[in-house]
């Protein structure tokens, strides 16, 4: 069912996309601009903690090289029963990312994470850190208008990548409450992704849609592919070498069921839907961004974990 809504979000994006107009400013965050939002994949792993929407590109500075911080709040219920206790789990990550041009149509991204998380269980705290999985994406873009062409302007984007085992998987944790307390997956995974924007001169809206293909790692455990999709608002203020781009939006996460030994788990699908708002402010080659997301509806492994929330900060140099 989620490889159908793949297509059709695809089919309806092509049909649609008539492409973009560039901006007259000398600006060095919009020389390359794309107000780009998508791949929303930031490599915690599995169900609840994947992170799927907390963004993997910069809406200011196309093709830069930087440094992000995000956190995720959760908490997960030890028991079977109502009065079962709730306990919290934090899970944070420290990224070096960046977008490389290739060409005048392709661009890629990667990202290096560093993850470490801490989770309170019935007996004591416990924590994990380390290096987590490499991501390497590569856009195409198939589209895009000409300047001042079209009362709307539009750009169509697609894109394929992979992540590399890099993080460390322990089996172990992968028959907790929830199974994402993990650094990697230890697998390679497989990522397809679409970007359509439509835009009216500093107003416009970014949408994408991309699907998570995840394979076995050597512990015969495969962590269910992910399906992301998020839609996000966006106004553009510059004047000479400053920027800011404030936002709103949502986005969304729907995750199958974990397996082992080929073998489907319980209560380790689920889905969720956020609400989001932030800003990226530039100045020169410099800029900074935040957000946050707020869950508005979710149903993770079975009910047994919820998000509380996620935020990032995030810092660029443009290139």
């Amino acid at each position: 069912m989620k490889k159908y809504a793949l297509l059709l979000v695809l089919l309806f994006q092509l049909a649609n996309a008539t492409e973009k107009d560039s901006l007259n400013t000398i600006n060095p965050f919009t020389k390359y601009h794309s107000f780009l939002e998508e791949e929303d994949f930031c490599d915690a792993c599995g169900c609840s903690a994947s992170g799927g929407s907390m963004g993997f590109a910069s809406m200011l500075n196309s093709n830069f090289v930087g440094i992000r911080y995000f956190n995720q709040q959760y908490k997960s219920m030890d028991g079977l029963y109502s009065n079962s206790p709730w306990y919290k789990e934090n899970f944070n990550t420290v990224q070096v990312w960046g977008r490389i041009p290739v060409s005048e149509k392709v661009q890629v991204s990667a990202l290096l994470p560093y993850h470490f998380h801490e989770r309170e269980t019935a007996t004591g705290d416990k924590s994990i850190s380390g290096i987590g999985d490499i991501t390497v994406l590569a856009m195409y873009r198939l589209y895009q208008t000409h300047k001042d062409s079209t009362f709307l302007v539009h750009t169509l984007q697609l894109g394929g990548g992979i992540k590399a085992p890099t993080g460390k998987f322990n089996e172990a944790n992968s028959g907790s409450i929830n199974p994402s307390f993990q650094v990697g997956t230890g697998s390679w995974d497989y990522l397809l992704a679409t970007e359509y924007i439509v835009k009216r001169k500093q107003f416009g809206l970014n949408s994408m849609l991309n699907y998570v293909i995840k394979t076995e790692n050597q512990k015969s455990y495969r962590f269910g592919n992910q399906l992301n999709y998020a839609g996000t608002f966006f106004y553009l203020y510059e004047k000479n070498s400053f920027s800011i781009v404030p936002q709103l939006g949502f986005a969304g996460e729907v995750y199958e069921s974990n397996c082992q030994y080929n073998q489907k788990l319980r209560n380790t699908s689920g889905d969720i839907l956020f609400g989001k708002v932030g800003f990226e402010v530039g100045k020169d080659r410099l800029s900074f961004g935040a957000n946050a997301m707020l869950p508005i509806n979710q149903n993770l492994t079975g009910g047994n974990v919820e998000a509380n929330y996620r935020w990032s900060v995030n810092l660029n140099y443009s290139l």
